[in-house]
């Protein structure tokens, strides 16, 4: 099943609420924000492919593919997904954030096992009552949807996911594995704890 299954790093965002870096660069630990995520992802899925839209030479060194949205202007998670699908050609895509470092290791194989048993086309994680929009796994073939979607000037991911057949895979018992780092000062803090 792994082989089946494409992953891919978002990390083609401005970074504006910790001050227009590129955020997967950003280092926790004297490693950057994107190696944690890929020691994470990279064992659960048969190939890793990294969405940046800045950097993308210091993006390659990590060893993937690195693709750059297909439409210009920081458009958010969905261009990056979009162009993510365009290019796999694995049946099913696992898109995760480039600011979790401490993402679920079991991720990859409970969101499939959520979809296989609801039939659907789309499985995101939530913990709690909080829908974690940019943890998802989804299969290639929707991706006219998606296409249509961003065609139509939308952009936000609850409309998108409202289109679609989505099962939200519960995830309390590791609710932690899914906090992000946004701000410097989230960042600092992290860098206190070690983690």
């Amino acid at each position: 099943m792994k082989e089946q299954i494409t992953g891919v790093v978002l990390a083609g965002g401005r970074g504006q609420r910790m001050g227009g870096v590129d955020k997967g660069l950003q280092e926790l630990g004297g490693r950057p924000l994107v190696q944690w995520v890929l020691e994470r992802l990279a064992p659960q899925v048969g190939t890793v492919l990294i969405s940046a839209n800045r950097n993308l030479p210091r993006y390659r060194q990590f060893g993937c593919t690195v693709l750059a949205d297909s439409a210009t202007g920081f458009l958010g998670p969905l261009a990056g997904l979009q162009t993510a699908l365009a290019h796999t050609t694995t049946r099913f895509l696992v898109a995760v954030p480039c600011d979790s470092p401490l993402l679920p290791t079991d991720l990859v194989q409970r969101l499939s096992d959520g979809m296989v048993r609801d039939g659907a086309e789309l499985a995101v994680a939530r913990t709690g009552s909080q829908v974690q929009r940019t943890f998802c796994m989804v299969r290639r073939d929707i991706l006219p949807t998606l296409d249509a979607f961003l065609a139509s000037g939308d952009r936000k991911v609850g409309l998108w996911l409202a289109s679609l057949n989505v099962v939200e895979v519960g995830f309390d018992d590791e609710a932690e594995a899914f906090s992000n780092i946004n701000t410097t000062d989230e960042l600092s803090a992290r860098q206190q704890t070690g983690k």
